[in-house]
């Protein structure tokens, strides 16, 4: 079974930046993705970003060009640098372990975007 703990939320002003860590209590280079999710309130959860076991990268039209995942095996931990912050990125931010037969989540941690 794999933990996962996301880390690096906060409050920003519209413009600013955040860096967003996922640390993972087992490996996660066997992972067929590790994903990022958002669920702002009175909304359903939605997908952000994801980055693939051979590197490659998926973004939600919402925050491509804004955003950037990276993966670090050796460290078991999954980042999303989010730039060019939106009032509208305001959410809880999920981390997803997919390992196809086993999915796992985070506990989450909010960002607020300030106008």
């Amino acid at each position: 079974q794999v933990q996962l703990v996301e880390s690096g939320g906060g409050l920003v002003q519209a413009g600013g930046s955040l860096r967003l860590s996922c640390a993972a209590s087992g490996s996660i280079f066997s992972a067929n993705a590790m994903g990022w999710y958002r669920q702002a309130p009175g909304n359903e959860r939605e997908w952000v970003a994801a980055i693939w076991r051979n590197g490659r990268t998926n973004y939600a039209d919402s925050v491509k060009g804004r955003f950037t995942v990276s993966r670090d095996n050796a460290k078991n931990t999954v980042y999303l640098q989010m730039n060019s912050l939106k009032p509208e990125d305001t959410a809880v931010y999920y981390c997803n372990a997919d390992f196809i037969s086993h999915n796992y989540w985070g506990q989450g941690t909010q960002v607020t975007v300030s106008s």
